[in-house]
């Protein structure tokens, strides 16, 4: 059995989540604290996650534990640019494409480049926007993007 996904819910989640995860300033202790808080929770799944943070295009953070291999850090990127590129979360940037009827092909985008699916968040600063970009993979696309937002929800309390 297929599960249909109702992407205007999906859409929706994903910006209340946007809306509420927000930093009122974001620092590169900030970025090792919220990557070290990833990498611990990851722990508990048996496959291995990568995790990076980037802040206005630099990586600050960025893990590789045992399990994780070079398709890893590709997802990473992909994730990242679609994060950038959209200026939401990657499943926020899933959910738009569905509701649009459109691929990242009509799009004009490379899926060797974007990836569109869960695992990639924005980094947004209250009053200022988006400053970086938290990525995992490793897991499902679905079960990225919990981690990311229970561990941002768990970093601002």
């Amino acid at each position: 059995m297929t599960e249909r996904i109702d992407f205007n819910a999906l859409a929706a989640q994903c910006a209340q989540e946007e809306a509420r995860l927000q930093f009122a300033s974001f620092s590169r202790q900030d970025a090792l604290a919220l990557g070290l808080l990833v990498a611990q929770s990851a722990a508990q799944y048996d496959a291995g996650v990568a995790v990076e943070i980037t802040v206005n295009g630099l990586t600050v953070f960025r893990y590789f534990p045992e399990g994780t291999t070079e398709d890893n850090a590709l997802w990473l990127a992909r994730k990242r640019r679609t994060v950038t590129l959209t200026r939401v979360s990657s499943l926020h940037a899933l959910a738009n494409l569905q509701i649009a009827g459109e691929s990242a092909a009509d799009r004009k985008l490379d899926p060797n480049d974007y990836a569109f699916g869960g695992g990639g968040f924005p980094i947004l600063l209250r009053g200022t926007g988006m400053i970086g970009v938290v990525a995992v993979s490793g897991l499902t696309h679905w079960e990225d993007h919990a981690l990311v937002v229970r561990c941002i929800e768990a970093f601002l309390g």
